[in-house]
């Protein structure tokens, strides 16, 4: 993970959310992650992780067939 970045490009849920978890745990509070991933699928999945753990799902985009989200550590 390079500058708050995780490209999970490939990964389906269950990978999604264990990937975000690690790299989260490396923050510090109100530092924010941008992960990028082609399942369509973590929109959802993302945004009930970040709720359920007390993290700030701070939005997402569709780029060049991607997603790029931000999440704000809690």
């Amino acid at each position: 993970m390079e500058n708050n970045i995780l490209d999970i490009k490939g990964f389906s849920c269950t990978m999604l959310i264990v990937k975000t978890k690690k790299a989260m745990d490396k923050l510090n509070s109100g530092d924010v992650l941008e992960i990028h991933s082609t399942d369509k699928g973590s929109v959802n999945d993302l945004k009930g992780w970040a709720a359920a753990t007390g993290n700030e799902f701070v939005g997402y985009k569709e780029e060049d067939n991607s997603l790029k989200f931000w999440i704000k550590k809690g």
